[in-house]
């Protein structure tokens, strides 16, 4: 009732606190269907899951003329990077420890991508660009590590939205997300419905997702579709069922 549909504490979610989509058959509410512009393709439809997380994420706060950090470059991280770009950024700097992931980030519109176990670091990354900090941060990879490094290189006053599941164990050095000014954001799923509309705009209005598909395999060989998934040398993978 207060407009925040997609928290509210009786909600519950399909995959989350009941069996999912691997089903035959799935029931619903049918408020939560959304028919698709025929502009979209049925590929498109396919990663509007993950897509929908990016979004709420990347547009929590204003982008235009930012700086941005993305850590964790994952399926939800690299369409961030996308939307960051779509949407306006100025530079954006996205983290992960997987080149082939990173590989993906810089085809979705990063400035550029660091690999910390390669001796690179946000701090040279900031030097390159000629910037002292970043004013918007994405927390995508659920590492404290990375959460952390993301703390210490965010400008005062900046804000952070945080996607990734951190551990229970996760500790933080409060002093500096008090003394920079910072502001946090949790993010759960997709704001209802405007993440959707979103979505559909950028989507017609030409954002370019493509680059995260990256596999794509008949229904009956969905165990190659694991298998590649598991190795984590992939972005998204499609099944076609036709």
């Amino acid at each position: 009732r207060r407009g925040k549909l997609h928290v509210c504490e009786n909600t519950v979610g399909i995959g989350v606190n009941r069996d999912g989509s691997f089903a035959e058959y799935l029931s619903l509410p049918a408020q939560n269907v959304v028919h698709l512009d025929a502009r979209i393709s049925d590929e498109m439809a396919s990663i509007m899951d993950p897509f929908g997380n990016a979004t709420h994420t990347a547009l929590s706060f204003p982008m235009i003329g930012e700086d941005v950090l993305i850590t964790g470059a994952g399926l939800i991280g690299t369409m961030a990077t996308a939307i960051c770009r779509f949407a306006g950024a100025r530079n954006i700097v996205v983290t992960d420890l997987s080149d082939y992931r990173l590989n993906i980030a810089n085809k979705m519109g990063a400035t550029l991508t660091v690999n910390p176990t390669k001796g690179q670091s946000i701090e040279s990354a900031m030097k390159q660009l000629h910037i002292r900090g970043f004013d918007i941060g994405l927390e995508m990879s659920g590492s404290p590590i990375a959460f952390e490094s993301m703390i210490e290189n965010m400008y005062n006053g900046s804000k952070i939205a945080l996607l990734g599941i951190l551990p229970n164990t996760t500790t933080v050095q409060w002093d500096k997300i008090i003394f920079k000014a910072l502001t946090l954001k949790g993010i759960y799923g997709r704001e209802m419905w405007e993440t959707w509309y979103q979505m559909e705009q950028m989507l017609i209005t030409g954002i370019d997702l493509t680059p995260v598909i990256t596999h794509r395999f008949e229904v009956n060989d969905f165990q190659k579709g694991f298998d590649v998934m598991e190795s984590g040398e992939c972005g998204k993978v499609i099944l076609n069922w036709e």
